[in-house]
């Protein structure tokens, strides 16, 4: 099967800027002889471009009707930010939210910022898909601040039981490309 040519571009960009060799310890305490840094795609123009079509189009594929995307900050903004800037020519449009890792002890003390609120259904969004942790810290805070969770959406799934862990969970998730199709297993 031949795979959808912003998909295969995806995954070049991924392979040239994010993509190292070696060892190195995960945030999950794991070792792997990879790392996937996906913040330098993420973040870059040409990344931004992509995964935001992408990322609104698998989502849609899915069935999905999110009012927002987001996750936990840092990794899942600039996936939510391009996912929301896509679907601004491509409604119905789709707003983005951060969620904190921890609340400010000033202003509004919030732990989700921008566009998200009770009764929202939303996608929540990662960068790199692991254990899960990170993506299962943003679905609980989104379901505690009254958001209804309709699955996750990873740019990168490692494949190395974080699908799993929120399947369990009776979360679904999308993933735009995994470490078997970059390659890297």
């Amino acid at each position: 099967m031949t795979r959808d040519p912003d998909l295969a571009a995806l995954d070049q960009l991924l392979l040239e800027r994010s993509v190292r060799r070696g060892d190195f310890v995960l945030a999950s305490g794991r070792r792997s002889s990879f790392y996937v840094d996906a913040r330098l795609t993420t973040m870059s123009a040409q990344g931004l471009v992509l995964i935001g079509r992408v990322g609104l189009q698998a989502i849609r594929a899915k069935g999905w009707t999110p009012e927002a995307v987001g996750g936990l900050t840092l990794g899942a903004d600039p996936v939510a930010y391009a996912i929301a800037a896509a679907s601004a020519g491509s409604p119905p449009q789709v707003q983005a939210f951060s969620v904190r890792k921890e609340a400010k002890a000033h202003g509004t003390g919030r732990r989700i910022e921008g566009n998200f609120f009770a009764a929202n259904r939303v996608v929540v969004v990662e960068d790199v898909l692991t254990s899960g942790g990170s993506a299962q810290q943003a679905v609980t805070r989104v379901r505690v601040e009254g958001g209804h969770v309709l699955g996750v959406l990873t740019v990168v799934d490692r494949e190395e039981g974080g699908r799993e862990a929120l399947q369990n969970q009776g979360i679904e998730v999308v993933s735009l490309t995994t470490s078997t199709i970059l390659g890297l297993r």
